[in-house]
């Protein structure tokens, strides 16, 4: 499955990807091979192995119909998104937030075609035979995964490394020609898209202003634009490799249930013990399942915290935020932009109790000299009392 979707179309999405793929996994199946999928968006890989999706679109209806309602969603302001799903679907609207557009416009769009809340779908979900609190059962029997990590100091380091490749192997051409032929009219018309589709990927996006400069502008502004795309793109490329890691221990490794498949772990960051650490152990490992026996390599297994809420709401009224999960939230009261904001809102409240203090002293002063009077005035009391 590489590149057999064309890169104008912008409403292909993970139900898509999730149904031609499936399709092809049963074919291997049927002539009796192991399929094996191999990196990609983990979201799309958990897409394949458990029953976590919804298909809203009949079977008669064309993808880009359904997909277009989303589409036409996320142009309307989020709060008033936020508010319409608060009103439908009241649960769902309590675990996402408002500024989270696109999931809030997909539940919206979930409820519209189906007359059903998204809450009330994963419901069923989770109620299958098998299902869980992230999802439904597995879609596949005796499934095995094989995670292939590194220490984070090594990882960033290939990381770099592999940008720096990209561009000796003539990523910047590529670039250039993919923006003349897909892009260079859609930024003339100021209409340029970097939300949905191809677009928005990681290694075009962040090219951006060097793409539409050059040629227009000094040799040094251009050379200055590309290095700060070339920075950019390794910045959120190593940030984008510690979310894929989160989520493999989030979804894989602490995944409550019964359907919660073995995952083992293949440690990369040597390279120079690659036969022994990494190709020999999977190796076995793969012939175990094949055999139908128990490998000798132990799958890595996190605990899962039943009482941490991942979804759960809170208000921070010192920052004026709304935080989604209890993590998060445990995370955001410790951050240092909370911890400023509490420190100057603690300083104004001294400032004003200082001050409301100040004004009193003053009442109080201003009210003494009229209780006690000048002397002439307190003589003339003395004189009207006798």
């Amino acid at each position: 499955m590489i590149s057999f979707v064309d890169p104008l179309v912008t409403n292909y999405t993970v139900v898509d990807f999730r149904n031609r793929a499936s399709a092809l996994i049963e074919d291997i199946f049927a002539r009796d091979k192991i399929p094996i999928v191999v990196g990609g968006t983990n979201y799309y890989i958990e897409s394949l192995l458990w029953k976590v999706l919804i298909n809203t679109k009949p079977p008669e209806m064309g993808t880009e119909e359904v997909i277009d309602r989303k589409v036409e969603l996320e142009k309307e302001d989020g709060l008033v998104l936020h508010k319409r799903l608060s009103q439908v679907d009241p649960e769902m609207a309590a675990k996402l937030h408002p500024h989270d557009k696109r999931k809030v416009a997909r539940s919206l769009q979930v409820f519209e075609e189906t007359g059903i809340s998204h809450s009330e779908f994963l419901h069923r979900q989770h109620a299958e035979e098998g299902g869980g609190p992230l999802g439904g059962p597995l879609k596949f029997s005796n499934p095995c995964i094989l995670w292939l990590h590194a220490d984070q100091a090594v990882l960033d380091k290939r990381l770099d490394k592999r940008v720096d490749d990209m561009l000796a192997a003539g990523l910047l051409e590529e670039l250039r020609d993919f923006h003349r032929r897909y892009n260079q009219e859609t930024v003339s018309e100021n209409s340029q898209d970097y939300q949905h589709g191809i677009f928005q990927s990681i290694g075009f996006k962040e090219f951006h202003e060097y793409l539409i400069t050059e040629g227009k502008c000094t040799l040094e502004t251009s050379n200055q634009l590309l290095k700060k795309g070339i920075e950019a793109l390794k910045q959120v490329t190593k940030k984008y490799a510690r979310k894929q890691n989160r989520w493999v221990k989030n979804r894989f490794l602490s995944r409550p249930g019964p359907s919660a498949p073995p995952v083992y772990g293949l440690e990369v960051s040597d390279v120079s013990k690659w036969e022994e650490s990494v190709l020999e152990p999977a190796l076995e490992i793969v012939q175990s399942f094949i055999q139908g026996r128990k490998p000798t390599a132990t799958p890595i297994k996190m605990p899962y915290n039943e009482a941490e809420n991942k979804r759960s709401y809170h208000m921070c009224n010192i920052c004026d935020r709304i935080i989604i999960g209890d993590r998060e939230w445990a995370a955001h009261i410790k951050s240092k932009s909370h911890l400023n904001q509490l420190k100057k809102r603690r300083r104004l409240d001294s400032d004003a109790v200082n001050t409301m203090e100040s004004q009193s002293i003053s009442l109080d002063h201003d009210k003494e000299p009229k209780e006690k009077g000048s002397p002439g005035q307190n003589d003339q009391k003395l004189k009207c009392c006798i």
